[in-house]
Order: C-alpha cells, then structure tokens, then sequence
C-alpha cells in the first residue's frame, strides 16, 4: 500500500486549478449525461447528487491518477473503475435503468450493465484530453502529466 500512495500522492496533488477544472468539467459531464439518460429513458440516478459523488468524488481522483497513460491504458483501468461502479449502482439500486429502454432491446437486459460500462470507460481518456484543452485555453498552461 505504500508503493501505491507514493505513486498516486504526486498524481493526486496538483494545482488547485487543475482539480477546480476537473470538478467543474465533470460535474456538468455527469448532469448532462444524467439528463440524456433521462430524457430518452435509458437510466438515470435515483438522486440528483449522485452526479456528486459518481463524478467528483469517484471518477476526478481516478482521471488524475490515469492522467499522462496512453489512450488505451486509461481505457482498460477506466473499464475496471466503471465496472464496479455500475455493478454497485444497480445492485444497490442507486441507479435505475429504464425497463425495455433502447439498448435492452439491442443488447439484451442481462448485457446493459456491461454495455454501460464499456461506454462510460470512455470517459477517462476523453476527460482527461478536455479538461487538458480547456485547463490550457483558460490558464495558458500546459498540464504536466
């Protein structure tokens, strides 16, 4: 456990304005994307402030810790961190999943979890490139990996 945190300690404490453009960039990442879930009744969360803790509190830490890996590794170990939070969110029923939505007709109810997961791991290497874009457009700053 100590080889982890000496790894993940430089990774996790960066500037105050690199962590501000994560939370704010996935903050409003995860209501839109609660929202589109919504309005075309694929899933959603069950409260509003699950986009909080989902988004901030869970994939923020896990993008810086990915950040600088290639496209591919994030991908894989961001499959990893979706899967378990998927799995937990319908097993403990903090997520709700429209009953006959469109992708349990394309892939089969028993593949939505899997489904949701491989498409949401996406979204540690797109973070990452955004909030790299947008961090270096607003503070005219390169982010270190």
């Amino acid at each position: 456990m100590n080889r982890f945190w000496t790894w993940a300690k430089p990774k996790l404490f960066v500037d105050n304005k690199l962590w501000v453009t994560y939370c704010l960039v996935y903050f409003l990442w995860g209501l839109g994307m609660n929202w589109v879930g919504q309005q075309l009744e694929i899933a959603k969360f069950t409260f509003w402030w699950q986009v909080i803790t989902c988004y901030i509190l869970y994939m923020v830490p896990i993008s810086l810790l990915l950040r600088g890996l290639p496209f591919h590794q994030q991908y894989a170990y961001g499959l990893i961190a979706m899967g378990l939070l998927e799995f937990g969110g319908y097993a403990l029923e903090t997520s709700y999943a429209y009953p006959n939505n469109f992708l349990d007709q394309l892939f089969n109810e028993r593949n939505f979890s899997l489904g949701m997961a491989l498409f949401f791991a996406l979204y540690f290497p797109l973070g990452n490139a955004l909030v790299t874009k947008i961090y270096g457009a607003i503070f005219k700053e390169t982010v270190k990996p």
